[in-house]
């Protein structure tokens, strides 16, 4: 249960109880309950906590609440903490026990609730399902033509997606308790390796177990060419979605040889994230160039504290992959050069001698070098580190910066681990020599397995068509993931208002400095990413020297586009 479906719960037991207190002779309000639900609201949503503020809100004698605190306090349920590293006084918190006893308390409440009015039977587990937060009139609820195609099948809608926060969300959304036309076992949510295996054994069967099948943006020229997806075209001219409401950099992440295979889920921006109240209090502008990270980063760099200058994911294979890749772009060099083809239009680039290979060259040097110097302010273990690890890092403070994926950073805005909510600044990719403030574009297409028989597959687009919809996609912003790859939900103000990752990625797509071409989505991009993850790893590790390491990649990148 995320802190969004907490307050949910926390707010509809608030609810339920009023109407006692209102209408029942001689009910009395309880102070223990005022306290526990106040301060377990205000730790999720970043509210300061004092004992007077607490105090206030028991319903109490001011006397007798602040005894009630104090005793609390040297029970350990509740914790304190200086409200800045020089401040004097402390701010009040819910204790790791009494936060997980009240969670369990507020899971207890949604399963009863799910069971009386959702009709979900008694011995579904209470993952199976969501406690959802739009008024059953929303738009949200899916459409009428979803819901009777369903019907007529007799048959769920199964669901092969990563195991992001966006896409838990989506099965949430699916799995809603008012909804109930699945439980989330019709959901399958994989890491990226085994994300990637599994959709291509899916794809290469006949009898496909998943009939929507999410794939990495730059997986999208493997899958095309080889058959295993579903032109959607047809599929897009005859049904509600409008190509010309997604940014066209967004859009064209699903296209290969002209046809469009894929369906932008979301979008996500790799940037730079920077604790702005770190910097505010040092005097310390933000960023712009690499020189510029090294030397913030090195000022912020206490070891000893166990603060560090940088976080970034320096983990083997991929992650290391897609940071050199950045990296190279922000210096002007995407690994492969397609020559008189403008980058962000080129989802099936050419071959051959119309394509250069940028690998072992100035930049490459450059970027190699840079990474050597950010290992120097980063914490212990940053080569083995992945997405999730780098951004714990920064999440829980001991980071004053990160490279990171915009839908991951939403978790600094509503992970009840975050202790950087609302002291985030989001910026784009610092740039390299010679570079610009590009920023890549990252996310996840819908697809359709090639296999899938047509009604399965009409069905599955009207689910996939729901799942992008406007309504939908706002919903989920509504809900704190970034997600606005429509110029209608980024430019609705209630929806972006939500979060400021919303507002930051919409500029970046603006101000055409949102690109995909860093990762080629070429067919042979996976061993292209292996192979770098591979060296790369190798030379920030000291096995190989740096001019090694890139004449390795050069030579076999070559081989593989057949240059």
């Amino acid at each position: 249960m995320n802190d969004y479906e907490l307050l949910r719960v926390i707010d509809f037991m608030e609810k339920v109880r009023t109407p006692f207190l209102n209408r029942i002779p001689g009910a009395g309000d309880d102070p223990y309950w005022n306290i526990v639900v106040a301060l377990v609201r205000d730790h999720i949503t970043g509210r300061m906590v004092t004992v007077s503020s607490l105090a206030q809100m028991s319903s109490a004698p001011y006397a007798t609440a602040v005894r009630k605190i104090n005793a609390m306090i040297d029970e350990g349920l509740i914790t304190l903490k200086p409200k800045s590293p020089k401040s004097k006084t402390n701010s009040l918190h819910p204790s790791a026990e009494l936060l997980a006893a009240f969670i369990e308390q507020a899971t207890d409440v949604k399963v009863l609730v799910a069971q009386t009015i959702g009709l979900r039977p008694g011995a579904e587990s209470e993952s199976e399902y969501y406690f959802g937060g739009s008024a059953i009139g929303s738009q949200t609820i899916p459409p009428l033509k979803l819901v009777e195609h369903r019907l007529k099948l007799a048959q769920d809608v199964r669901f092969l997606l990563h195991n992001d926060n966006y896409f838990v969300a989506m099965q949430n959304m699916w799995s809603d308790m008012r909804n109930n036309l699945a439980s989330r076992s019709d959901f399958e949510l994989q890491p990226l390796p085994l994300l990637h295996a599994r959709a291509l054994e899916n794809a290469r069967s006949p009898e496909p177990v998943f009939d929507v099948v999410s794939i990495n943006m730059p997986w999208l020229g493997e899958f095309a060419e080889a058959g295993l997806i579903r032109p959607l075209d047809d599929f897009v001219a005859r049904g509600n979605i409008q190509a010309l409401d997604f940014h066209p950099s967004v859009w064209a992440t699903g296209m290969w040889a002209d046809h469009q295979y894929g369906l932008p889920i979301y979008c996500t921006a790799e940037s730079l994230l920077a604790r702005r109240d770190l910097f505010e209090t040092a005097g310390t502008p933000y960023p712009r160039r690499f020189a510029d990270v090294l030397s913030v980063g090195r000022a912020f760099h206490q070891p000893d504290k166990e603060i560090y200058g940088i976080s970034w994911n320096g983990a083997r294979g991929m992650p290391i992959a897609s940071t050199f890749m950045f990296l190279m772009g922000c210096c002007g060099a995407p690994i492969i050069n397609t020559k008189g083809r403008p980058r962000h239009l080129s989802p099936h680039p050419p071959s051959g001698a119309q394509q250069s290979i940028n690998i072992d060259t100035d930049s490459g040097e450059i970027v190699l070098d840079y990474l050597h110097q950010l290992v120097e302010i980063s914490p212990p273990g940053v080569l083995e580190a992945d997405w999730n690890a780098a951004l714990k890092t920064f999440m829980t403070g001991h980071s004053a910066m990160a490279y990171c994926w915009t839908m991951r950073a939403a978790r600094c805005e509503y992970d009840l681990q975050s202790v950087v909510k609302r002291k985030v600044e989001y910026l784009p990719q610092p740039a390299g020599p010679n570079g610009q403030n590009v920023t890549p574009l990252g996310g996840f297409l819908l697809t359709l397995p090639s296999s899938l028989p047509d009604e399965r597959a009409e069905l599955a687009f009207e689910a996939i068509e729901w799942m992008a919809s406007r309504e939908a996609m706002k919903e989920h912003v509504k809900n704190g993931f970034p997600v606005a790859p429509r110029f209608s939900v980024s430019s609705d103000p209630e929806a972006a208002a939500t979060s400021p990752i919303v507002r930051f990625v919409d500029r970046l797509a603006r101000r055409n400095i949102l690109h995909s071409w860093q990762r080629p989505p070429i067919p042979a991009y996976r061993a292209i990413e292996e192979t770098i993850g591979t060296e790369i790893h190798r030379a920030l590790s000291g096995e190989i020297d740096d001019k090694t390491a890139l004449r390795i990649i050069q030579a076999s990148v070559e081989k593989l586009l057949g240059i």
